[in-house]
């Protein structure tokens, strides 16, 4: 079965409605590129360029009731009962946090599991301590 070559070629004025698409394209892309120009390291960095500046996630060791209230899902007399069991754990033990991981908070009367998956994102915990142990020095 022969192929009928005029049905499967483009006319003059569909190939400069082609070129001048596609070279409206190629504008529109420089242009945005030079006004928005953006670079992307490789490996990216540890700590983002603003990092210092950014305060999305909150500490339940250290933020006040009213911050914890404005948690997803707490509420003020949950976050009234964060900060009480974290003021009682101070008492029995100063030197350690009250949640070092997200899964103290379980501790917290009234918090769960589906509770805590929607504050996770907007908590952060201390990093964990590491333990040094010197090694004994000889003494002459």
């Amino acid at each position: 079965m022969p192929w009928d070559k005029a049905g499967l070629t483009w006319t003059l004025s569909q190939r400069r409605v082609l070129l001048v698409l596609l070279a409206l394209l190629f504008v529109l892309l420089s242009v945005r590129y030079a006004l928005h120009p953006s670079y992307v390291s490789d490996p990216q960095p540890e700590r983002p360029a603003r990092f210092d500046e950014l305060a999305d996630r909150i500490d339940p060791n250290i933020s006040d009731w009213a911050t914890l209230a404005a948690l997803p899902g707490v509420g003020e007399k949950r976050a009234r009962d964060i900060v009480a069991f974290r003021d009682e754990s101070k008492h029995y033990a100063p030197a350690v946090p009250a949640f070092a991981r997200r899964e103290d908070l379980l501790k917290v009367k009234g918090i769960g599991l589906a509770m805590l998956e929607g504050m996770e994102p907007y908590l952060s915990f201390p990093p964990p301590a590491t333990t040094t142990a010197s090694a004994p020095t000889a003494h002459p």
